[in-house]
């Protein structure tokens, strides 16, 4: 990092990589893919080109989100009135977080009919957007119109058009459970001793994720975050506990809770997905189903 041609191979190097992944990269993304480059040597490239305007930074999840800043924007708002790029500039920091129209009016300094005016100009063009906070329905803010909400506005993935999806939250607490008590009945009585058996009746939420993907009970995307929120859940309930290795990720695994399941709970029934959908006749019949027979067999 001693030459200019040196930083720009280097530069170029992020950018590549932040423009293969529009969703963002962390820290350990760019340090995987440029290992020879030290903490502080990497502190000053994404210093840099957080100044050169080429990318930006978002909070998401406890971790610091690079993304790289599209010119299409800069570009449609260039032959913009002032008031325009004033209020377009104050979105733009605001990130996926959006800005309550409060502030931007306090901000900018304008009235709220020049106001109303820009930004409906600005929505027009497709350069932001409105958007409903879970937190309070009445409230609107404004992000550039490319950008997927943070999880505090959208409320993630058990929010649907702002409202709490409760059906879809319990089935993936029951199939979440399903798959720790699988776990558990598995290796019940472990040959090599209980300890042992105790330790491998343990599963990473990574794992539980990957049986919920499986099983397409799921029309969005869960990240392991969304099944951590899940199994926490469960200990809370007393219906699981959890530890953690050393480098901090969580391990789940069931337990016998204090009172007895409901007996509805304990047959397939209790916890299928497509309990609605079945009937006497038709595609999905308790006759032929299989977790019925496997429960009775």
């Amino acid at each position: 990092m001693t030459s200019n041609s040196s930083e720009e191979v280097i530069n170029e190097k992020i950018l590549n990589i932040a423009k293969k992944n529009p969703k963002g990269i962390t820290d350990k993304d760019i340090a995987a893919a440029l290992p020879d480059l030290s903490s502080g040597e990497r502190v000053i490239v994404i210093n840099r080109l957080l100044q050169q305007g080429s990318i930006d930074l978002f909070k998401q999840g406890g971790s610091l989100i690079y993304r790289l800043k599209t010119q299409i924007n800069k570009q449609a708002v260039k032959g913009a009135d002032n008031e325009e790029k004033v209020v377009f500039n104050l979105i733009e920091e605001a990130g996926n977080k959006g800005i309550w129209i409060r502030d931007i009016r306090v901000r900018s300094n304008l009235a709220n009919t020049q106001l109303n005016k820009v930004l409906k100009s600005l929505e027009s063009k497709k350069l932001i957007k409105a958007v409903k906070c879970v937190t309070a329905s009445k409230k609107k803010v404004y992000m550039l119109y490319n950008l997927e909400p943070d999880r505090s506005i959208s409320g993630g993935a058990w929010y649907q058009d702002q409202d709490f999806e409760s059906e879809f939250v319990d089935i993936l607490n029951r199939q979440c459970l399903r798959f720790l008590q699988q776990r558990a009945d598995q290796i019940k009585n472990n040959p090599r001793g209980p300890i042992l058996g105790r330790t491998q009746s343990y599963a990473t939420a990574a794992e539980v994720q990957k049986y919920i993907a499986d099983l397409g009970i799921s029309n969005v995307k869960l990240e392991v975050e969304d099944v951590i929120t899940i199994l926490n859940t469960l200990v809370y309930d007393g219906k699981a506990e959890s530890t953690a290795y050393p480098d901090g990720s969580k391990l789940f695994r069931a337990i016998e809770p204090l009172l007895p399941a409901p007996g509805l709970v304990q047959v397939p029934c209790g916890v299928c997905p497509l309990i609605h959908k079945c009937c006497s006749v038709g595609l999905i019949t308790p006759q032929d189903c299989i977790y019925m027979n496997e429960w009775l067999d």
